[in-house]
């Protein structure tokens, strides 16, 4: 169990109670309030630890996983505002490439989670860029101002969009991401949590995505999966009810298809698990999962 909240930076979903996991996952995702985490947290609260602690020791920490920092001169980053017709009339992006790229590059859109481009994503497309891809990051919350800055803010906004309206920018953005300068032309789509169950959307939507990879994401609508052209990834966690039951139907419909998959559960990983910005962070699985994911990109959008 949780013993010192504030001695150790970098916990593990192991010193937690798989009940407060739960707990926090339903916070995550906005079926429980604030409130309603640290009711249910108290009890779990043991040895000087508050249900506050627990909270604040499961939140990212940004500063303390960042890999690529933002001047890292080896990678080129910019905003990019284009139209969304469709969606919110106008949309935003964050993307990265490598500095000084020889030749054309593939590109990858990166689907955020539920709180919008938040430094731990901008990070991840900063890393894409070192793997020579370029890569475009929309911020889903743009029209309502943009990431905050706070998770509990972004999250409040978050349940504020239109997601009809919101999907359709991720659209629009898929369609810029292939035209940007320096593209050879060839798409993928990484995204996690909200961003995975985006993806699964675009591979139905774009029929010029070339590879998905869906960490941990919603299903799409399964009468749309006919639709998918991209070579699939699918990435699970091994604790994840929430997810996991929507994939026997899923996986069905794509076999039906004869759409190009794999599919991989993580043993012992928590939802979130990639995400090195908090105790859920699972490295040996993320480090396996992110090999894969670049190998299935550099396999089906170079040449």
């Amino acid at each position: 169990m949780l013993d010192d909240v504030q001695e150790s930076p970098r916990r593990t979903a192991s010193d937690f109670h798989p009940e407060v996991l739960r707990l926090f996952d339903q916070y995550v995702h906005g079926l429980i309030d604030r409130r309603g985490f640290l009711d249910g947290a108290k009890r779990f609260a043991v040895g000087g630890v508050t249900a506050a602690a627990l909270l604040e020791a499961l939140n990212p920490k940004f500063a303390q996983a960042q890999v690529v920092p933002k001047n890292d001169p080896r990678v080129k980053t910019e905003t990019l505002d284009f139209d969304s017709p469709q969606g919110h009339g106008k949309a935003r992006a964050y993307v990265a490439r490598p500095a000084g790229a020889a030749g054309p590059l593939p590109v990858v859109l990166v689907a955020h989670e539920n709180r919008g481009l938040n430094p731990h994503i901008e990070d991840i497309a900063r890393r894409l860029a070192l793997e020579n891809f370029i890569a475009v990051a929309p911020d889903a919350l743009f029209p309502l101002g943009g990431y905050p800055g706070d998770e509990d803010k972004a999250r409040e906004l978050f349940a504020k969009l239109e997601q009809p309206r919101t999907q359709e920018d991720f659209v629009a953005a898929a369609a810029v991401a292939r035209g940007l300068g320096g593209s050879n032309g060839k798409l993928g789509a990484v995204g996690f949590c909200w961003g995975g169950g985006v993806v699964n959307l675009l591979a139905t939507r774009v029929p010029e995505l070339a590879a998905g990879v869906p960490f941990y994401g919603n299903a799409p609508a399964l009468d749309k999966v006919g639709h998918i052209k991209a070579q699939l990834m699918l990435v699970f966690a091994d604790n994840d009810e929430r997810i996991n039951a929507a994939w026997p139907p899923y996986e069905q419909a794509l076999k039906a298809a004869g759409v190009k998959f794999e599919a991989y559960k993580y043993p012992g990983t928590q939802h979130g698990f990639n995400n090195d910005t908090t105790p859920r962070f699972d490295e040996a699985a993320a480090k396996q999962a992110w090999g894969r994911t670049l190998a299935l990109f550099n396999r089906t959008l170079r040449g």
